[in-house]
């Protein structure tokens, strides 16, 4: 559909077509019938004319004899001067006398009967009429044929048309007059609705508050429930933006603080623990920034790639080669274990990638926390499984609460009392991972490590069809 396309216009041509050929129908029947009037006026002139001659015959010396009135030939003779023929046939198509002759019909013997005849290059219309001597010793069968050109009914027959054309013009301009107005009406109040729309506030998502008929009433329920998922995005967006301020903030003003302390100081020992401090926070207000950016990316439907078969083995590998360094480094024993034979899934690798990046991270950062109760050495173990697929990050750290597994997957959760969850984190990673398990049809839960202790981080992904 063209930007010049309108409703309007689609119903009146969808209507209006329709009624076009209803139009050309009826001016085709009023032609016909216009015609059809015309030689039922003029073949009662050729009845009257062939009676008026078959009156006139007589039987005079041994035959037919026809004293022509004046009268029978003047009652055909209209304004548009046809020609006029007669004739008189004895029995076996005998000539006797007329001023043409004229073809016989075939067909039933009928004592009157009407057709039209091509004769000499013209259309004629041709009565023919059956009779018979009426005296009292001669009972001789005859006809009389009667016949003129077509002139004077196809005038008779266009006056009526263009008579019946200008009334049934009227016709079709009031009743094109009504469906136009009719579909004006109707549409009124889609123009109504577009006006309140118009009209709204662009910053207001309140549903609207229209009297409409049932199918529009439709469309504006469907339009408040656009507006009200829009105003769920709109709050959740500005709770996030509200939360990504304040994480932002907070290092900022550490960094600021820690400069200005620092510019106090003239020891150089002072000077390099504030740059010290000033580095790991702004690592981490560069991993914040990272983070944030990923989820922002991942709430964007339009930046979404196409799903394509892809082998969790290979995710799960590179991923693990990607944080080895930095768990050598914490002293944490990072390990993969994985299937002989592919596991396929649909996905896109590198979101999947990251959120194994941000599980194991998750992990070295927080699950390598101990109690004394627990002296084995830190230990993360990345797992690929089959039917159905799943990835795991495993740790033996201190775990979170089972009745905080769902509260951590908010954006910017972290708890107060669990070593898991303190206060050094952004509380966006495991966000980040339910949010990309999500866009793959898969599942993020949160289960407690098979050694007793732990967090065993699993994204389950639908069973693919064999």
């Amino acid at each position: 559909m063209t930007a010049r396309d309108s409703l309007y216009r689609r119903l009146l041509a969808w209507l209006l077509l329709p009624l076009l050929g209803l139009a050309v129908l009826i001016l085709w029947q009023a032609y016909l019938g216009a015609r059809d009037t015309a030689d039922r006026a003029f073949d009662r002139l050729l009845e009257a004319a062939s009676l008026a001659i078959a009156e006139q015959v007589k039987w005079q010396d041994d035959r037919l004899w026809l004293d022509m009135p004046p009268a029978a030939l003047e009652m055909l003779a209209t304004d548009a001067e046809e020609r006029v023929f007669y004739a008189l046939y004895a029995a076996e198509d005998e000539f006797v006398t007329g001023n043409a002759h004229l073809p016989a019909l075939e067909g039933d013997s009928a004592p009157l009967r009407f057709a039209d005849v091509g004769w000499q290059n013209q259309t004629l219309r041709l009565g023919i009429r059956n009779a018979r001597l009426e005296d009292w010793n001669q009972r001789e069968y005859f006809e009389v044929r009667v016949a003129h050109t077509r002139e004077g009914r196809e005038r008779l027959a266009s006056s009526l048309f263009h008579g019946s054309l200008v009334r049934i013009a009227l016709l079709a301009l009031l009743a094109t007059s009504v469906l136009v107005l009719a579909i004006r009406f109707a549409l009124a109040p889609l123009t109504r609705l577009r006006r309140a729309i118009r009209a709204r506030d662009p910053r207001t998502l309140a549903p609207l508050k229209l009297s409409l008929p049932r199918e529009l009433a439709e469309l504006r329920e469907a339009l408040n429930e656009l507006l009200s998922r829009m105003r769920r995005v709109r709050a959740n967006q500005e709770r996030f933006i509200g939360d990504a301020s304040h994480q932002l903030r907070t290092p900022l003003a550490g960094l600021s603080a820690r400069a200005e302390l620092a510019l106090r100081q003239d020891d150089p020992s002072v000077w390099r623990d504030s740059l010290c401090a000033m580095q790991s926070t702004s690592n981490s207000a560069a991993r914040l920034a990272v983070q944030l950016l990923s989820l922002t990316r991942l709430n964007n439907p339009e930046a979404t790639p196409e799903l394509r078969p892809l082998d969790l083995n290979q995710i799960a590998r590179r991923a693990t080669r990607n944080a080895l360094p930095a768990c050598q480094r914490a002293g944490i024993d990072l390990g993969v274990e994985v299937p002989e034979n592919a596991v396929i899934v649909s996905g896109i690798d590198w979101q999947l990638e990251e959120a194994l990046s941000n599980l194991i991270d998750n992990a070295r950062r927080y699950g390598s926390q101990h109690d004394e109760r627990h002296q084995e050495a830190p230990r993360i173990t990345v797992r690929v499984q089959t039917a159905p697929p799943i990835l795991a990050v495993e740790d033996n750290g201190p775990g979170i609460p089972p009745h905080l597994h769902l509260r951590v997957l908010r954006p910017f959760y972290r708890g107060q009392h669990s070593d898991r969850l303190s206060s050094e984190g952004s509380g966006l990673g495991l966000a980040i991972v339910e949010g990309i398990a999500r866009s793959h049809g898969a599942r993020l839960s949160l289960e407690e490590a098979g050694s007793g202790h732990g967090l065993n981080a699993v994204i389950r992904f639908p069973e693919t069809p064999s």
